[in-house]
């Protein structure tokens, strides 16, 4: 019992020394960075709403039209909890603080240009609940109950990832035929397009939008801008320095000769140089920033809790990554060979008693 007690007072007290250095390395991620490039604008509609109410008809129509449709969110969609209320032809709730606060704490079930599918539909007096992609909640089975020989009928359900959007009305649903009920819903999903890049494209603001439409890049567009105008590359050249400022760089070769050849390099996740080169005149390059004083989402980076910052003296050095070396090791240069500690040998730890004796008795 001595040296059990002995044990756990040498094992606590190395513990008092770990945690503090331990501790000092713990990240942890704000709120702010979490939610950081996560799109939540709004734009109401303008739909005329039918003076009837909604008849079985038009409720089967819905059914037969609405389920299994897809689309693509214009919105970050969270997931669990009630999801997002939409006015018709009015404001959406809850508001966009709020809507981050719920995708910071419950999960993003579809980020803005991600694809979702319709696959519940539920009527109320005054409102039109959609579930999307299996919906917010754990559906519950009767068989999940049942075993036979202690095995369980049917597997256990994965924790749903869906959303809900409750579509709500004045004082009772419209006679909506499904195109109508799709224009409301425009502002939180888009069921015309066909592709993400179209329903990423269809969240930038009006020039990028028409940069886009127009198959045009612009330096300090991003890779998924990129994608959406020119869609994938012909050849990606990765993991290049520059000779100038010796920064890495990602190159993506647009078109083929004889057509015009089209060099777009990335430093990070934005484009800092086009060279055009077309048959026949000289190569174009373009290195200055071409979005008009806008500010692409993701490379806002707001310092929250726990986020590195930078040092006094401004230089925008980050700080370096947790490491198993106890404090004042000396870490080896990179590629140099590092010392490798071998276990001892059976034959010298059975030698050592007798030496210790000998020593004694001299």
């Amino acid at each position: 019992m001595a040296s059990r007690a002995q044990y756990w007072v040498v094992a606590a007290s190395l513990a008092a020394l770990w945690l503090p250095a331990a501790r000092g390395q713990v990240f942890v991620v704000g709120k702010n960075t979490a939610t950081d490039g996560l799109v939540t604008q709004f734009h109401p509609t303008r739909v005329q709403l039918p003076s009837q109410p909604l008849t079985e008809r038009g409720r089967r129509d819905l059914l037969r039209m609405l389920e299994a449709e897809q689309g693509f969110a214009h919105t970050a969609l969270p997931m669990g909890g009630q999801g997002l209320t939409l006015q018709a032809n009015g404001t959406l709730s809850p508001d966009p603080d709020a809507i981050r606060d719920a995708l910071y704490k419950k999960g993003v079930s579809a980020q803005a240009g991600d694809r979702v599918v319709v696959t519940n539909l539920h009527f109320e007096k005054d409102r039109l609940i959609i579930d999307l992609d299996g919906g917010p909640f754990k559906k519950h089975r009767w068989l999940s109950h049942v075993q036979f020989n202690d095995n369980n009928v049917v597997a256990p359900e994965d924790q749903p990832t869906g959303s809900r959007i409750t579509l709500a009305f004045e004082k009772f649903i419209p006679d909506l035929t499904p195109a109508e009920v799709k224009s409301l819903l425009e502002p939180v999903i888009d069921f015309g397009v066909k592709t993400s890049e179209e329903a990423y494209a269809n969240t930038l603001p009006e020039p990028l939008k028409l940069a886009v439409a127009d198959h045009r890049i612009l330096v300090g567009m991003n890779h998924r801008m990129v994608l959406a105008a020119l869609g994938q590359p012909v050849m990606k050249v990765r993991e290049k320095i520059d000779d100038a400022s010796g920064n890495k760089y990602e190159e993506w070769i647009y078109g083929r000769t004889p057509q015009t050849i089209r060099f777009v390099r990335f430093v990070g996740d934005r484009v800092v140089m086009i060279k055009i080169a077309e048959l026949g005149k000289p190569i174009e390059v373009h290195d200055k920033d071409e979005m008009a004083g806008y500010i692409n989402p993701d490379a806002v980076r707001t310092v929250a809790l726990g986020d590195a910052k930078p040092d006094e003296e401004g230089s925008g050095k980050q700080a370096p990554p947790p490491s198993l070396r106890r404090e004042g090791e000396q870490q080896t240069a990179p590629g140099s060979p590092s010392l490798v500690q071998l276990p001892p040998d059976k034959k010298d730890q059975q030698d050592k008693p007798e030496q210790q004796l000998q020593s004694n008795l001299r």
